[in-house]
C-alpha cells in the first residue's frame, strides 16, 4: 500500500479524516481517529486532528494501521442512465464550463438516489460528455418535482467553494409558483418557524422567503419567490402554513384539496445569481411547457 500522498487542488480544504475515507481506506471513523492519535497518520510529519483542514500541498504520512472492513457501511449501487436518459439530459444544459455546470432540472426525478429509487440525476449527469474526465458534485437540491435552475459542480473545489456562497447567504434564487387563492398583501416577506424530525429530536428552524404576486384570480396567484433561507421544504411548507398551498403539491396541501395522480407541483427554480472572483453570473430557465399551459388554463397572465 501507498504510504505517501500529497494534497492536490482538488482536496484542499477538505478535512483530513474525509481524504482518508475517500482516498485510502472507507474505515470506520473510530479507526481513523485511533490512529490519528497514535501517530499513524500524519500531516507533514506532525500530528493533527481529523478535523484538519488540508492544504494544497500538504504531504501526508501513513504507517501501521491495520484496516478491517466496516460493517456497517451500505453499499451504493450506482443507477446507469438509459440512452434514452442521456440523449435527453443533453437539452437540459444551460451553462457549462471546467468548473461548474447550470442546468434545468425536469420535474420527477430527484437529484441524488434516496430510499424510495435509485434513478437520480448525479448519475445520468455522470454518464455525459459534459462530465467526461470529471465527476458531477451536488452543491443545492431540488425537491423531486420542483423543476428548474440546479448549479452541479466538476470538482470539489468548486463543490466546497458553492457550499461556502450557499451558507453564507451569497446566492440568490427567484421562484415562480402557482398557488391556491389570493394572498393577503401584494407584497410581503414570510416569516415562520419550521419543524423537522431526526427520530425523537424535534429541531426548529427559522425560515424567510420574500414573495411578490405577478397575477392573481380569484382561485389563483402567479408568485414570485425570493428565500432568503434555505430550509427543507421551505417555500412549500410557509405557502401552505399561510394557507396558500402550491398547485400540484401532494405533500403539503389543504386537507379538503383532493390530489390527482397526474398532479405536477408548479414551483419552479426560474433564476440565480452569485458572483466568484468579482465575476457576475446570473441564469435563467424556462419553465416547462406544462408549466406555462397551466398558467394560461388558470387564466393567469404569464411573467
Amino acid at each position: 500500500m501507498k504510504n505517501f500522498f500529497q494534497i492536490e487542488s482538488d482536496f484542499e480544504n477538505s478535512r483530513l479524516d474525509r481524504w482518508f475515507r475517500k482516498n485510502v481506506s472507507d474505515v470506520p471513523q473510530s479507526l481513523i481517529e485511533k490512529n490519528i492519535r497514535k501517530g499513524n497518520i500524519k500531516v507533514n510529519n506532525i500530528k493533527k486532528k481529523g478535523s484538519y483542514k488540508l492544504k494544497l500541498s500538504d504531504k501526508i504520512s501513513i504507517f501501521n494501521i491495520k484496516f478491517i472492513k466496516n460493517k456497517n457501511k451500505k453499499k451504493t449501487i450506482k443507477y446507469k442512465a438509459t440512452n434514452k436518459e442521456l440523449l435527453f439530459s443533453s437539452s437540459i444544459f444551460i451553462e457549462d464550463n471546467e468548473n461548474f455546470v447550470v442546468i434545468n432540472k425536469p420535474a420527477g426525478i430527484p437529484v441524488q438516489s434516496g430510499t424510495k429509487s435509485i434513478r437520480n440525476l448525479m448519475d445520468i449527469l455522470r454518464d455525459t460528455p459534459e462530465f467526461n474526465n470529471c465527476s458531477p458534485f451536488s452543491v443545492h437540491r431540488l425537491d423531486k418535482e420542483t423543476t428548474g435552475i440546479l448549479i452541479v459542480a466538476k470538482n470539489r473545489k468548486y463543490a466546497q467553494l458553492f457550499t461556502s456562497l450557499f451558507r453564507i447567504r451569497k446566492i440568490h434564487k427567484v421562484y415562480l409558483g402557482v398557488v391556491l387563492g389570493r394572498m393577503s398583501k401584494k407584497k410581503g416577506t414570510l416569516r415562520n418557524e419550521l419543524l423537522t424530525y431526526e427520530g425523537k429530536k424535534v429541531i426548529k428552524s427559522n425560515a424567510i422567503t420574500h414573495y411578490s404576486v405577478l397575477n392573481d384570480n380569484y382561485n389563483y396567484s402567479l408568485l414570485k419567490l425570493s428565500p432568503e433561507t434555505g430550509r427543507k421544504h421551505q417555500i412549500r411548507k410557509q405557502l401552505l402554513i399561510h394557507g396558500n398551498p402550491i398547485l400540484g403539491d401532494s405533500k403539503y396541501r389543504l386537507s379538503n384539496n383532493t390530489v390527482k395522480k397526474k398532479n405536477v407541483l408548479m414551483l419552479h427554480a426560474f433564476k440565480i445569481n452569485f458572483s466568484i472572483n468579482n465575476i457576475k453570473y446570473s441564469f435563467t430557465a424556462k419553465p416547462s411547457d406544462y408549466f406555462e399551459k397551466t398558467i394560461n388554463e388558470k387564466y393567469l397572465k404569464t411573467f
